[in-house]
């Protein structure tokens, strides 16, 4: 692209909305890693990981319902499902034991998790590349700022801001929210009142990992499905929620946006180098704000 090109309404306008788009999946990953942070205070590096298993269990649940625009609907609902019930089993039978230990530990292991998760996956649908198709409905583009823009980002667009309306009124609006959101404050408090604390972490964790799930979902047509794909995410997650502040949904959100405009602009402006602006982006904001954009839980 040409410099005079580069800098018309119409293409910063349409690479502006690219950069929603993609923030709006970052936001869902990095939100369910957030809250797990928030209220468990569980730096999981096998996020990502969780990530790819709903991409590649919605390829499979397409797949197995015959594709098309119910095989779609269904891998969207069902995949992020199929992630949660594998964080509820890892929960349960490790991550419960695991709670008071120090930090340091937990990151070591959730990273080996991290591993044999993806080996795993590699063993159940091999390193071949997988590709889903998104419904008829959402195929082809609308003409925005004079430039088409694809249906399925508008799409991306609005499940954003619902995935985080709906992530805010379970913290703040429902009792296992507020119980989840006492435990993360004082954990012996809430369980001398006679709560469960366990099962309030492992419904939390169960979330946070849900998000992750529906993340890979989402993304699965826009991308090619593939092992390797959570080692990208991960990395882009954990600035995201450091650059938010640590266990806040909000600043998530907000890392997520830097993240994913600076991208999108860096490829408008200087596409050979592109990768670099949101990392430059991270350094700024922690050289500027060293906790984070938004107030930390921690």
């Amino acid at each position: 692209m040409e410099i005079g090109q580069a800098f018309t309404v119409s293409a910063l306008g349409s690479q502006f909305l690219v950069g929603l788009s993609r923030a709006m999946i970052l936001f869902i990953v990095s939100a369910g890693m957030s809250f797990v942070l928030g209220v468990l205070r569980v730096p999981n590096v096998a996020h990502g990981s969780l990530y790819m298993i709903g991409a590649f269990a919605a390829f499979s649940i397409s797949n197995l319902l015959g594709g098309g625009t119910a095989g779609f609907w269904l891998a969207l609902i069902l995949a992020p499902l199929v992630v949660a019930l594998v964080s509820l089993i890892a929960e349960r039978s490790l991550f419960c034991h695991l709670y008071e230990r120090e930090h340091l530990m937990l990151l070591l292991f959730t990273f080996a998790l991290m591993l044999i998760l993806g080996d795993l996956v590699k063993m159940v649908w091999g390193a071949d590349y997988r590709s889903i198709m998104a419904p008829e409905l959402l195929q082809g583009s609308v003409n925005i700022f004079d430039s088409p823009f694809p249906r399925y980002n508008l799409f991306l667009l609005i499940i954003g801001p619902l995935v985080g309306i709906g992530l805010w009124l379970f913290s703040n609006k429902t009792k296992v929210g507020k119980i989840a959101r006492a435990a993360a404050v004082d954990r012996e408090m809430v369980g001398a009142i006679g709560i469960n604390v366990s099962w309030v972490f492992a419904f939390a964790f169960v979330l946070g990992c849900f998000l992750a799930g529906l993340g890979g979902a989402l993304v699965s047509p826009t991308i090619s499905v593939t092992i390797g794909m959570d080692h990208d995410i991960i990395i882009e997650a954990f600035l995201i929620v450091t650059i938010g502040g640590l266990g806040n949904m909000w600043g998530a959100l907000v890392g997520s946006l830097i993240f994913g405009l600076t991208q999108a602009f860096g490829i408008l402006f200087w596409p050979q180098f592109a990768i670099v602006f949101p990392y430059i982006a991270v350094v700024i904001v922690l050289t500027w704000k060293p906790r984070g954009m938004l107030k930390s839980v921690w």
